[in-house]
């Protein structure tokens, strides 16, 4: 664990790793001065780069002598010049399937995406963020064929999205492909908000509700839940030659569809790293209204998929996985895990050393826990991460099996994007994110190839035949990590 100085060289914006003329990054080792340079083109910015558990954040110094903003050229010249290839997405991204449950034993499977598409307003007024992306590449039009194109490949049933500022243009586009979709837009002067699309023949929607966190004094951001349930393409099939039957079996087919139902929630929580308390209340407000739905519909599953805006260091992915966390071990700006330009080596020795130096007033633990005078925070849900339970390549994952990155810009690179689930549905496989080394030969996200900052997540799940599935293994591996992290 150590922070050097950098001096970063432009980088392609995709190189294959099957290309015959494909290297990593050459590295040469300055010898009066702690710095190293990575050469890939005509300008440069001083970037200073950490080590933190398997994760990198990036803090820019200065920026680039020439960026590639300055010259007039396209996305597809860029790239052309860069040497880029053609590829299709699949051969970068795959498919990691269950070791533990075959999909032929699930009879009702469905694909969940995860992705914050980066609003196009966002993209524009945080121009410091993409500061050595072509401006072409930034582009909302050229961004929407990319991430459409994309989901073409993916071709998940249900879409969680964040950081939705052109709805209209979605839904127009989706529903040509056979999707239905709600949108719930930020408060306050902000135009982009969250969004859930679904297949209308694979799901009913049977309840929609909503969060605007502002009611709770939690800022601007907003959530989003859905019932569905999932339909019987049998019955449907072969409605005319049941008909006679309907009525005679409706007890049956209304026990057996209590078991397709399925409650989905989807979140954008506030960046602010220093507001972990804001954070936590977003979070807490939504798991709470999910087990409520969960309730009135028969115990139905959950899945909570969003942007978190947190690291699967962090205290608030503790609470998630363990259902409990006590805010006084935690420092409240450091309950995200998004930390810039730390010094020192050791993140886990840094947490451990501060954990005691603050303390958290009445305001900030009612902001967190809903009550001013609880220290400790829980939530009613067992919840499980989709990839951590299926595990994928060690280029890819942490020690935990999150992801080591689903979101990269100029500052920072790592992992904030997550789909948890609870008993009663089984990850069948998971859409592996890309390696360090791949993304790393990009200045950041967006590219030619990928329309967002962040990478969209996914997973297969299936919904248990009869009894929900035990996983209280892997939640109480969760909970000993972080237990012996401390």
């Amino acid at each position: 664990m150590y922070s050097q100085q950098y001096m970063v060289f432009q980088s392609v914006h995709r190189i294959a790793p099957s290309r015959p003329d494909y290297n990593p990054t050459i590295f040469d080792q300055c010898s009066n001065m702690n710095t190293k340079s990575l050469f890939h083109g005509d300008s440069c910015a001083f970037v200073e780069q950490q080590f933190i558990r398997g994760q990198r954040v990036w803090k820019h110094k200065s920026f680039q002598q020439a960026s590639v903003k300055s010259q007039n050229i396209t996305g597809e010249s860029y790239a052309r010049n860069h040497g880029a290839k053609k590829y299709s997405k699949g051969a970068y991204r795959k498919w990691f399937q269950s070791k533990v449950h075959s999909p032929e034993a699930y009879p009702d499977k469905f694909i969940l995406l995860s992705y914050n598409i980066l609003g196009d307003d966002n993209a524009l007024f945080h121009s410091d963020l993409y500061c050595d992306i072509p401006p072409q590449l930034l582009d909302w039009s050229s961004r929407k064929r990319l991430i459409c194109q994309e989901l073409d490949t993916w071709k998940p049933d249900i879409m969680c999205f964040q950081e939705v500022d052109h709805f209209d243009e979605l839904i127009e586009d989706f529903g040509e492909k056979g999707y239905s979709g709600i949108f719930k837009g930020r408060t306050g002067d902000a135009k982009d908000g969250c969004a859930i699309f679904w297949k209308k023949d694979r799901f009913s929607i049977l309840q929609e509700e909503s969060i605007e966190f502002n009611k709770y004094n939690l800022r601007d951001n907003v959530a989003q839940l859905c019932v569905f349930e999932l339909k019987n393409n049998l019955m449907a099939d072969h409605a005319d030659k049941r008909s006679r039957q309907v009525e005679a079996n409706s007890l049956q087919v209304h026990n057996h569809w209590k078991r397709k139902r399925i409650v989905i929630g989807n979140i954008h929580v506030l960046y602010n790293p220093k507001r972990g308390d804001i954070k936590l209340g977003q979070v807490r407000l939504l798991l709470q209204e999910a087990f409520a739905l969960s309730q009135k519909w028969e115990k139905a599953p959950v899945v909570i998929a969003g942007d978190f805006n947190s690291t699967p260091q962090s205290a608030l992915y503790q609470f998630l996985a363990s259902s409990k966390l006590d805010l006084q071990a935690h420092d409240r700006k450091q309950v995200s895990g998004q930390v810039e330009n730390v010094p020192g080596s050791d993140f886990r020795r840094l947490a451990t050393s501060k954990q005691n130096r603050y303390k958290w007033d009445g305001d900030e633990l009612k902001t967190a826990t809903g009550r001013s005078n609880c220290t400790r925070l829980q939530h009613p849900l067992k919840l499980f991460s989709a990839y951590a339970s299926v595990r994928g390549s060690s280029r890819i994952r942490d020690d935990s099996g999150e992801p080591l990155a689903t979101s990269y810009h100029s500052k920072f690179l790592g992992t904030v994007d997550y789909i948890w689930h609870s008993k009663g549905l089984i990850p069948l496989s998971v859409l592996d994110t890309l390696p360090l080394d791949i993304l790393q030969q990009t200045p950041g996200l967006p590219t030619d190839k990928w329309g967002s900052d962040h990478l969209a997540l996914a997973c297969e799940f299936a919904l248990a035949k009869d009894e929900p599935v035990d996983n209280s293994n892997r939640g109480l591996q969760l909970e000993n990590r972080f237990v012996k992290s401390r």
